[in-house]
């Protein structure tokens, strides 16, 4: 199950954008979490082997939006693993008990996700376990950030303002999956796990209107929803989203357990149910009246 870089040509892989001939929807799509690509010697700086490092990828995500770009809008997919860099961080949240030598001041050290052993450079897997053999350098953070999370930002940078500037604005959907471990329960008698959460960093990265109008096309599927609880929105949706810029930032998790077996990392039947629903909800965003920006 374990995937790699296997040739030089494949290290110049960062990430992929998979675009319409033209596009024709206001729409961009992210997934930072999906690669599973993984280095030779990522792997052999790690404790753990390849199937627990995978733990920790949004698997499939990619897939279940595919119809974005026959749709008309283009989807950007990150083809290096999270385990190896987090591209919905700041470009330097890192725990400086993971480094053999100082961190430089401008390091955020202090952040929740850095505590949670989940920064850029993370240390540990989704279930707890840590990742690393040893200490790294910070020469080696600086390279990862360099090599890879920089070009991907720069990419969806370069999407987001074509869209912006082709239609007016720009509606940019951060696509992910969370563990059905520890998704709350809907309403007092917890009978039903959370099947969506969107993001709206509590209503700042986007209008109420595209919020809103997703959150009733996803229940009537019959999903059950819930606003920015857990999740209101990682750093893309905090970053991008700038409504009054005409760019508004949603971000879309989806409960693994719908889709996926979480302890072999495989499909379901219902993954193509789930992504004829998703090509709906696509299409139903991209039909939001939101004004132009200046």
């Amino acid at each position: 199950m374990d995937r790699h870089f296997d040739a030089d040509a494949d290290r110049a892989r960062v990430f992929e954008i998979l675009e319409p001939p033209v596009q024709t929807l206001p729409l961009v799509l992210a997934s930072p979490h999906s690669g599973a690509l993984y280095l030779p010697e990522f792997l052999a700086a790690s404790r753990l082997d390849g199937f627990a490092l995978r733990k920790s990828e949004d698997s499939f995500v990619d897939e279940i939006f595919l119809a974005a770009p026959l749709l008309g809008a283009p989807l950007i997919r990150a083809l290096f693993p999270r385990a190896f860099l987090d591209a919905n961080r700041e470009a330097f949240e890192l725990d400086p008990e993971m480094f053999a030598d100082a961190l430089p001041a401008y390091v955020n050290t202090r952040s929740p996700r850095v505590a949670a052993g989940l920064g850029t450079i993370a240390k540990v897997v989704a279930n707890g376990e840590e990742i690393y053999r040893g200490k790294l350098r910070f020469a080696e953070a600086l390279g990862r950030v360099n090599r890879f999370y920089h070009p991907y930002h720069a990419a969806l940078k370069r999407l987001i303002d074509q869209t912006r500037q082709r239609f007016g604005y720009c509606v940019l959907v951060d696509c992910h999956s969370m563990p059905s471990t520890g998704v709350p329960a809907d309403g007092p008698s917890g009978r039903s796990k959370v099947d969506f959460v969107l993001g709206d960093c509590y209503g700042s990265s986007c209008t109420p209107l595209l919020i809103e109008t997703a959150e009733r096309a996803l229940r009537a599927h019959g999903y059950v929803v819930n606003r920015n609880t857990p999740y209101a929105g990682g750093f893309t949706t905090r970053h991008y989203g700038r409504p009054r810029m005409g760019i508004h930032a949603l971000q879309v998790e989806i409960n693994r357990s719908l889709y996926m077996d979480e302890r072999t990392i495989t499909r379901k039947p219902y993954i193509s149910t789930l992504s004829d629903h998703m090509e709906r909800l696509i299409d139903i965003l991209a039909k939001v009246r939101i004004p132009r920006a200046d």
